[in-house]
C-alpha cells in the first residue's frame, strides 16, 4: 500500500532572521521508518487554516514534542516567564487540529508536549514545574551533553489493563524515556488515563469512545523506535490505524500485512 499522508505539528522558531515552521527530524524519521507513513508539516497559522479540508486529505495526525509549553492562559494557569518558553502560534494550530481530528475520526498520536496539548484541547489543565511538587519525582532530562543520555530509557511506568496501549504493548510495567517539567493535572473531557509513573504522574491517555486510534504519551517513543520494542509497537499501531483509515476513506483493499494486530 502507498504511504498514507499524516499531518504533523510544527514549532515556530526564529533563525537567520526568518521565522521557521519546523518539526524535529526524529519524529519524522519514526513516522516514515516505523509507522510507514508520509509526514506533511502543517504551518502554525491557527484559524487561517482550513482544518476540515486538511483532515479530508490526510489519514492521521501526529503532534510532536517541543521545548516550548502550552500557554497557561489556555487552561487558567500562571502565565509567568518561569513556566515558558511559549509558542502561541503553535497553540492556536494544534488545539483546534486535535479537536477536529477526534471529531473526524482521524487517527491521532500526541507525544510529550502533544499529550499536554491534547489534555488542554479537551478542557483539562496542566501541572507546571512538577519537580518542585512534594511527592513527585524530577522528570526532567539528566544533565548531559549526550542526547542519548538525556533520552535514556530509565523510568518505570505501569499500563492499566484493558486500555488501548495495553492492547498494543501489553499491560504491566516497563521503562520509558520520559523527560518533562509539566504534566497532566485535571484530566480533559473524554480522556482516560492509560499509563502512570511510580509517583502517580500521568504518562499516557487515550480518548474514550474515539472512532480511531487517539493516544497521547508523555514519553518519547520516537527516539528509540529502531531499538526499543515498546516504542516501535506504538508507532506501528499508529501506522496501522492510519492505513485502516486510508482504506476506508478511499475504498482501497488492505493486504493482510496492512491489517492491524490490535484495534482501538
Amino acid at each position: 500500500m502507498d504511504q498514507p499522508l499524516i499531518a504533523v505539528s510544527t514549532d515556530v522558531r526564529q533563525l537567520y532572521n526568518y521565522l521557521w515552521h519546523a518539526a524535529p527530524q526524529q519524529y519524522l524519521e519514526a513516522a516514515v521508518a516505523a509507522a510507514g507513513v508520509f509526514p506533511v508539516l502543517v504551518p502554525s497559522f491557527g484559524d487561517r487554516l482550513d482544518f476540515d479540508r486538511l483532515l479530508a486529505a490526510v489519514d492521521g495526525v501526529m503532534i510532536t514534542g517541543s521545548g516550548s509549553n502550552v500557554h497557561p492562559s489556555l487552561y487558567g494557569g500562571d502565565a509567568s516567564e518561569a513556566n515558558g518558553p511559549y509558542d502561541p502560534a503553535r497553540d492556536s494550530t494544534t488545539l483546534p487540529l486535535i479537536r477536529k481530528a477526534i471529531d473526524h475520526g482521524v487517527p491521532l498520536l500526541a507525544i510529550c508536549r502533544g499529550i499536554q496539548e491534547l489534555n488542554v484541547a479537551l478542557g483539562g489543565t496542566l501541572a507546571t514545574e512538577i519537580q518542585d511538587r512534594p511527592g513527585l519525582f524530577d522528570h526532567r532530562a539528566p544533565q548531559s551533553d549526550s542526547r542519548d543520555e538525556q533520552f535514556a530509557i530509565r523510568q518505570t511506568v505501569t499500563i492499566k489493563s484493558g486500555t488501548c496501549l495495553a492492547g498494543v504493548v501489553g499491560a504491566g510495567e516497563f521503562k520509558v524515556n520520559s523527560l518533562h517539567r509539566q504534566a497532566v493535572d485535571r484530566l480533559g473531557t473524554r480522556l482516560q488515563v492509560e499509563v502512570v509513573a511510580e509517583d502517580g504522574t500521568v504518562e499516557a491517555v487515550s480518548v474514550e469512545n474515539a472512532r480511531a486510534f487517539a493516544v497521547g504519551v508523555q514519553w518519547h517513543p520516537e527516539y528509540w523506535v529502531n531499538s526499543d520494542e515498546v516504542s516501535e509497537r506504538i508507532f506501528r499501531a499508529f501506522g496501522d490505524a492510519v492505513r485502516v483509515h486510508a482504506a476506508a476513506r478511499t475504498g482501497m483493499q488492505l493486504s493482510p500485512d496492512d491489517l492491524p494486530v490490535t484495534s482501538h
